[in-house]
């Protein structure tokens, strides 16, 4: 498992780090931490250019900016729980720029945190890691139905025990709540928001029901919309929107809503197609955050439900959509149906056997494996 440590933003940020600050956010146990550490020359067990927040130990240190002065890397881990924290790191930059770097890592409200003003704009770049997808794992053996098992978060794919996995799930789910949602003012009922968590990974997929999880959770539905923001902004759960015209019937008010760590959905069709969702967001992600184009992940869906899975846009225009099915043999008549009225210029269909064909110019079936390398995702 060593060679996992390099992480796929690793060289990415490194070549920031000569210009600029950089902050690299995401989910909880995604392996920020991992990643900041192997940055600075000779990380062993400990290094006096790491500095984590939570320690106060190393709190008074940051404070007191006593680091050492030969090392051109300084990391500042959970600093954003200090409230003055933007200022701060606004003084370290700009008057220590030309003797170091700093890279700034967080739990998920770094990426909320950043933005309650501009007193660090045009000084940082911002990553969002995700976790290990099936490019990166490269070609590592039986990767893909170890990852459809155990999630892509680097704790549980490592140990890849069933047992640990739900254990796992536990500690995470709990951290979540109990520690990521401190001082969120607006979030008073902690045990309905965890009844609301628990519950999620048995609405993905599907149009979601705001009114119906209200209902469930015992909770009006502003309520229940600002909680649902809340674990997007805490990197647990992600909505996507529908794409289309009036020419096609599109919805336009259902989402979708998917987990970032789909090991937890007991349905294995489901899963595939959260696995596929969320390696098609690290790609429009890592397109925004490295490459500096707008890409979004979307969905087809028309008022007669007919649908495909997903839609890549960049700069608002159809990039490709994708179907998922975990058979190989029968192809969704949903694909024929938009190809003839969209302008979308590729359509696949993806599974998780070992079946390639193309079926016209613009219609594909492939194995996912397959997929990935074509489309070059990250």
């Amino acid at each position: 498992m060593s060679n996992l440590l390099i992480r796929y933003l690793e060289p990415f940020v490194r070549q920031d780090l000569k210009s600029k600050m950089v902050f690299v956010g995401g989910p909880r146990q995604v392996g920020k931490t991992t990643l900041a550490q192997g940055l600075i020359k000779n990380y062993i067990d400990e290094h006096p250019a790491y500095l984590n927040w939570d320690s106060d130990f190393h709190k008074n240190k940051i404070r007191n900016r006593e680091w050492p002065k030969s090392e051109p890397l300084i990391v500042l881990d959970e600093i954003h729980k200090f409230k003055n924290w933007r200022n701060m790191v606004k003084g370290f930059y700009d008057t220590l720029k030309n003797t170091h770097s700093f890279l700034v890592t967080g739990s998920a409200r770094l990426d909320i945190l950043r933005k309650g003003g501009d007193s660090l704009l045009g000084r940082y770049h911002y990553y969002r890691l995700h976790p290990y997808s099936l490019s990166e794992l490269g070609n590592e053996s039986g990767a893909l139905q170890k990852l459809l098992t155990f999630g892509g978060f680097p704790e549980p794919y490592g140990l890849a025990d069933l047992r640990q996995l739900r254990r796992w799930h536990q500690q995470r789910l709990a951290r979540v709540i109990g520690v990521d949602l401190q001082g969120w003012e607006d979030v008073k009922d902690l045990d309905k928001m965890l009844s609301l968590a628990e519950e999620l990974p048995n609405r993905v997929g599907s149009p979601l029901s705001i009114n119906s999880l209200a209902h469930d959770i015992e909770a009006d539905f502003k309520t229940m919309k600002r909680w649902l923001a809340i674990l997007s902004s805490l990197y647990y759960s992600y909505l996507i929107a529908p794409f289309g015209s009036a020419k096609i019937r599109a919805v336009k008010k259902e989402q979708k809503l998917y987990l970032w760590d789909w090991s937890q959905i007991e349905d294995p069709g489901i899963r595939f197609e959260n696995m596929v969702a969320s390696h098609l967001l690290k790609y429009c992600h890592f397109q925004e955050d490295v490459e500096g184009i707008k890409t979004e992940l979307r969905f087809l869906r028309d008022t007669d439900k007919r649908e495909i899975d997903f839609i890549v846009l960049q700069k608002n225009k159809p990039l490709f959509a994708v179907e998922c099915k975990t058979g190989e043999k029968s192809i969704s008549p949903h694909l024929f149906y938009f190809k003839e009225r969209t302008t979308i210029p590729h359509f696949y269909q993806v599974h998780l056997g070992t079946l390639s064909r193309q079926i016209d110019d613009r219609i594909s079936l492939m194995p996912f494996k397959t997929f990935c390398i074509e489309r070059n995702l990250i």
